[in-house]
């Protein structure tokens, strides 16, 4: 900081009188002028005026210029170490008013040095950072995550073992949420404008996608209840018929931006409805809870040996950075091994099969899990959104949760269709 007082430095012994014209307080190297008790006889307009400015809330006799322009709530220190604590409000307590006396010295007013305290400064309120939210080291709530994964497995787990059909129940409740969920993170996707303003499909900038939740809701349930009743090939008819349905309906909100749209609606179809179908298929077979029981385990044990393996190696070697950085190739051979594990020990006690078949199922079951993790980042950071929902604590939205299911369903079905 700045030594001098005003900006300038004081001489080293100003003459006296240097300002005869300027009453006490107003000479920029002097202090403002006693008390009026002090002065001998009445005191005049001017001293009057001081002291009635001192009962209301100013300054006493010796308090620099300097002192008395800086805000409340600020430590003033003068050069002989002497630190005044102004109160903080405007105007000093009683009880803070520094008893009056007659003549600082000059040098007292030399030098003026403000001490600021640590926290961030908001105008005259001192405020602190809130405290952080404890995560893990994967970034987020591993005891939250844990509870909410717990539950939903509770819930799926209870439906095949009561009453199987309840399932299709679960996994079309799931594809509806899905839907929002999509439906709000395609709504929050940024167009990039070229030097006209407006983007190279002609996307005005800051209008997101729009994609039909009315026929996609409603073809999402025409799809697995076909599914579950006539197995691969109502699934496909019903998967058809739904693409249809979007892009008309798409076609009539008129033809602006109805490319993208459109595209973005038929994408919708086949990763979430059609997808989550496979599941539906293979509850329908004859051992068909145990087939989505078996199936779930292998994602989930992949998922878990490839976040027990990526924190306790610290993943050095990333698999995709540019993709999802908290990936590596150490958790994914951890989520390999533990699923192949699980696999084998899944096909040879729930199902008529072999270990080996068992662990080939968990091993595909795991990298394909992966690859749909790393396709539903990829659509999050083309869609720049951290997640796609806040629904699930400690997970973020469901759609974060199904995006390994969705991928690895299809051929955990074909698998175990070709096997037992």
């Amino acid at each position: 900081m700045d030594d001098s007082t005003w900006g300038g430095t004081p001489p080293a012994d100003p003459p006296a009188g240097a300002h005869p014209d300027l009453p006490p307080g107003h000479d920029p190297y002097g202090s403002y002028g006693a008390w009026p008790e002090q002065v001998s006889g009445a005191p005049t307009a001017h001293d009057q005026a001081h002291y009635d400015a001192a009962r209301s809330g100013g300054h006493g006799d010796g308090a620099t210029r300097a002192q008395q322009r800086f805000p409340a709530g600020v430590g003033v220190q003068t050069q002989d170490d002497h630190t005044q604590v102004l109160s903080p409000i405007a105007g000093h307590d009683s009880g803070d008013e520094p008893e009056p006396r007659s003549g600082p010295s000059r040098e007292e007013a030399a030098r003026v040095d403000v001490a600021l305290p640590e926290p961030r400064r908001e105008g005259l309120v001192m405020t602190e950072e809130p405290p952080a939210k404890p995560v893990g080291k994967a970034g987020r709530n591993l005891p939250q995550a844990i509870g909410v994964g717990a539950g939903l497995g509770g819930v799926i787990v209870a439906s095949l073992l009561t009453l199987p059909v309840l399932f299709v129940g679960v996994v079309l409740l799931a594809v509806l949420v899905g839907l929002w969920e999509l439906a709000g993170a395609f709504g929050r996707a940024e167009a990039v404008a070229d030097a006209s303003g407006r983007t190279a499909q002609g996307a005005t900038v800051g209008r997101g996608i729009r994609i039909p939740l009315v026929p996609l809701a409603v073809g999402s349930v025409a799809m697995l209840v076909a599914g579950y009743a006539r197995g691969a090939q109502g699934l496909a008819i019903a998967t058809a018929l739904t693409a249809i349905a979007v892009m008309i309906w798409r076609m009539t909100e008129g033809p602006e931006d109805f490319l993208r749209d459109m595209t973005a609606g038929v994408f919708t179809v086949f990763y979430l409805p059609f997808l989550a179908g496979f599941a539906v298929l293979m509850l329908a077979d004859d051992d068909g809870p145990q087939r989505v029981l078996t199936f779930i385990i292998l994602v989930v044990c992949a998922d878990t040996g490839a976040y027990a393996a990526g924190v306790t190696s610290g993943g050095p070697h990333k698999m995709a950075p540019k993709i999802s950085p908290g990936k590596s190739w150490e958790g994914f051979a951890g989520g390999v091994f533990l699923a192949a594990v699980a696999g084998a020990v899944c096909v040879t006690t729930m199902l008529d099969g072999t270990w080996w078949q068992g662990a080939l199922v968990g091993v595909a079951a795991a990298a394909v899990s992966a690859l749909g993790d790393l396709a539903e980042s990829m659509i999050k950071r083309d869609l720049k959104v951290k997640d796609m929902g806040s629904l699930l604590p400690g997970h973020g939205g469901l759609m974060d949760r199904l995006d390994s299911l969705l991928a690895a369903a299809p051929v955990v079905w074909l698998l175990l269709a070709a096997f037992v």
